[in-house]
């Protein structure tokens, strides 16, 4: 589930979830992020290995990574938006940070 939310994020660059899986999901991705940032063989099949999606693993060298080279992390946001009806559910947008 972990690597679906991330490879989601990584596409869309934002997300609606819940509170506790963006909470779980903003570690994960940072550190794939910061693992882009070295376009080399060994981070390629590392991104490889996470995400299983070679178009995500390009995006991330070519497009995402580089805007964060200067950035020492907090790539990521979490806005709380209010609870889900139905079920009451803490819901939250986790974005990338522009």
């Amino acid at each position: 589930m972990l690597k679906n939310l991330a490879k989601s994020l990584l596409l869309h660059e934002k997300i609606e979830t819940t509170e506790a899986k963006a909470k779980e999901l903003r570690p994960y991705v940072e550190r794939l992020i910061t693992r882009g940032r070295t376009d080399s063989i060994h981070s390629r099949r590392i991104l490889l290995s996470r995400l299983n999606d070679p178009l995500v693993v390009e995006k991330i060298i070519k497009k995402i990574s580089p805007k964060y080279k200067e950035r020492k992390g907090g790539y990521t946001r979490i806005i709380k938006t209010g609870l889900r009806t139905g079920d009451n559910a803490k819901m939250a947008v986790i974005e990338l940070v522009q």
